[in-house]
């Protein structure tokens, strides 16, 4: 990635924070494989600082959307504690096989991370960690639902198993998805669409919403819907 592509993903931008359009496909930071990742870019976000800013929050390698950076040390603490304190809130869109049991809902299922020797996943539990999320089914058609997700927790690939565990996983789910149900190409229909942070005690909050990405062109034409 360029530092003018990095630059172009950039959705807000004030003094305490940065809220880019994360690309699906490339990981937040870098893991035990050292790979290819978002922070070896941040430097073209200094925007006049000294030093890089920092992730506030997580999202998965292959989910795309609204990720926030604390510009300096102050913010990231303080972006820190309202995600803790739950005062941030994000509206995930996603694309899933099959129909969800009602057109709006709240999946309420406790999950655990399941380490077994060829890799981990995590797995619903009754004795899990709470999880909970919130749907609404915004369209149907053709064998697929687009729904509205909002997690009210944020537990490690909480919406990817709550939707698998429901029979509707998302489409392009190689880990909770369904074997040889797309090409192995097929990336993830997950994609952070909005983010409310009322992070100014005197301001009103920033509400910053991020574009479908191009891959969802063919999917949201079958659903009937246009990209946005």
């Amino acid at each position: 990635m360029t530092r003018e592509e990095m630059q172009a993903r950039v959705l807000y931008r004030d003094g305490m924070m940065i809220i880019i359009d994360k690309p699906a496909g490339i990981a937040v930071h870098a893991g035990p494989g050292k790979g290819p990742n978002l922070e070896m870019y941040f430097e073209a976000l200094r925007y006049g600082l000294a030093k890089n800013p920092g992730l506030a929050h997580r999202l998965d390698r292959d989910t795309s959307g609204c990720l926030i950076l604390g510009r300096h040390h102050k913010a990231l603490g303080r972006l820190g504690k309202m995600f803790a304190a739950g005062k941030i809130h994000k509206t995930y869109w996603a694309v899933v096989l099959g129909r969800l049991p009602q057109q709006a809902g709240r999946i309420d299922m406790p999950l655990s991370k399941l380490t077994p020797d060829f890799g981990w996943r995590m797995v619903p539990d009754p004795n899990g960690i709470s999880a909970i999320t919130e749907y609404r089914v915004l369209a149907e058609g053709g064998g697929k639902s687009f729904v509205e997700l909002k997690p009210l927790t944020g537990r490690t690939h909480q919406l990817r198993v709550h939707l698998s565990a429901l029979g509707c996983p998302i489409v392009g789910d190689s880990i909770y998805g369904i074997p040889g149900a797309w090409p192995q190409e097929t990336l993830l229909h997950l994609h952070a669409r909005s983010i409310h942070v009322p992070i100014y005690m005197e301001k009103p909050p920033v509400d910053v919403e991020a574009p479908l990405p191009a891959h969802w062109r063919k999917v949201m034409a079958e659903l009937g819907q246009e990209m946005s």
